[in-house]
């Protein structure tokens, strides 16, 4: 296969931002994988040797060989070398036979042993916005030639017909391929910046903010764009300090990271599908959510329903929920209101019994799915509970704990769970199949270990 053997990409972008939503490690395995992936895509080897043998327009005549053809194309050896601020050197070595015609009558054969040399660079496309890699130069370097020619003949006849012709004719052959290459390359980014839904509610777009090199990896910032359906944006909380991705993974492997205040603004758009109204008598294993129930925790609830009544409660989230996480474990905390009210006659609007002020929360379990980061929750604790409102007099919030603790485990929880299913859309490059990631829960991030198909 013909490519790069050092060949060097250059990044770009210089509007670093201190604290990145989101944050991608490409190293060299993803890096090698897609420049494969090309090369079979673009089926550039196979064009380029039926160019050759059909001595079609864009290839030069070689001097003293007749009906030439290409064949034998060697399996290229690719090796990369980070450039700390400047970007990759891409080492390729690779081998071909060119047959045809000799000069002196009969079938010529010649084994070359070459290395293809080329400069790219790492750009912003002015036009799309989108990361892009553009080639700079290309060489292509002979290392060794062997022929079917006499041993005497040699070496002048093949020094000759190199220096006027090999050297001239493989430039305009093979460093095509290059530019061939990167088209398919470059494609794998298109959809990239494109605004991706968060169920009905909002958007979330990946926008660049930075891109650099270290001696290891691409270091790509995103400054993600998360908007409502009406248009307004959420602005990403300002963390204490930037997370991390930990310098522990393999050597020349590719991570995603995701900041969980990056976490917390998408689900921000879900906070007003937070807000329910549970009106069921019979909720899971738990006693029937009438007065008389109730009654045991609120005795002066009694003597106000003394004939039982069914209970309606309206659960309602002020407050942006919150991602947080340590190593092993997350966890998404919601402040709101509880308001509990006894049902009245059809027809009649239900009585408010209490409202009291709450902040819980619940454990989060992450997967992967093809292109989006699921959330499944289960209850943690509830951490405060206090009076805002009573119509039924003063009791005790701390002996309700227990009480309203299940009832948020067995009543609330679930209706949550259900509308996080739809998932947290990951971003769209290079065909990326985040189901085949690890996923690590670090300090104040998830990180994604990626791996190609």
């Amino acid at each position: 296969m013909l490519w790069i053997p050092c060949l060097a990409f250059w990044g770009l972008l210089t509007s670093a931002r201190a604290n990145p939503g989101a944050q991608l490690h490409l190293g060299t395995d993803i890096m090698n994988h897609e420049v494969k992936r090309a090369l079979e895509e673009s089926q550039i080897l196979e064009k380029m040797a039926a160019e050759a043998s059909n001595n079609g327009p864009a290839m030069k005549a070689v001097k003293g060989i007749k009906d030439v053809k290409v064949s034998d194309v060697l399996e290229p050896n690719i090796t990369f070398n980070f450039i700390p601020g400047k970007g990759v050197s891409q080492c390729v070595s690779t081998g071909m036979t060119i047959n045809g015609k000799s000069f002196m009558g009969g079938n010529m054969e010649i084994i070359i042993v070459l290395n293809i040399t080329a400069t790219y660079r790492l750009v912003q496309d002015e036009r799309t916005g989108l990361p892009t890699f553009r080639s700079e130069d290309c060489e292509i370097n002979l290392v060794s030639v062997k022929t079917n020619l006499p041993s005497n003949m040699l070496p002048n006849v093949v020094n000759k017909f190199l220096d006027s012709t090999l050297h001239k004719v493989l430039p305009g052959m093979l460093c095509p391929a290059i530019d061939t290459v990167l088209v398919y390359v470059n494609k794998k980014w298109a959809n990239l910046l494109d605004p991706m839904p968060v169920g009905s509610v909002g958007t979330v777009k990946y926008v660049l903010s930075d891109m650099t090199s270290t001696a290891s990896y691409f270091q790509v910032d995103f400054n993600p764009e998360v908007q409502q359906q009406e248009g307004n944006t959420i602005a990403l909380a300002e963390a204490d300090k930037t997370p991390q991705i930990p310098e522990s993974y393999a050597e020349g492997s590719s991570q995603l990271m995701l900041s969980t205040s990056f976490l917390t603004s998408q689900l921000t758009l879900l906070q007003k599908s937070f807000d329910v109204k549970i009106e069921e008598k019979k909720i899971g294993k738990l006693p029937p959510q009438t007065t008389k129930t109730l009654a045991k925790f609120i005795p002066k609830v009694a003597k106000a329903y003394p004939k039982s009544k069914p209970l309606v409660t309206q659960i309602k989230i002020n407050k942006p929920p919150k991602v947080t996480t340590m190593s092993g474990k997350s966890l998404l905390h919601l402040h709101g209101t509880l308001e509990m009210f006894a049902a009245r006659r059809r027809g009649k609007p239900p009585t408010s019994l209490f409202l009291l002020d709450m902040h819980f929360n619940m454990k989060i379990q992450f997967s992967l799915s093809k292109n989006r980061l699921k959330l499944a929750t289960s209850m943690n604790s509830l951490l405060s509970l206090t009076r805002s409102f009573s119509s039924v007099g003063d009791f005790s919030e701390e002996k309700l704990k227990d009480f309203f603790t299940e009832y948020l485990k067995a009543g609330y929880v679930p209706i949550v769970d259900d509308l996080l299913q739809i998932g947290l859309p990951l971003p769209n490059f290079l065909d990326m199949d985040y189901s085949l990631a690890k996923l690590d829960v670090v300090e104040d991030a998830l990180v994604l270990d990626l791996k190609h198909n």
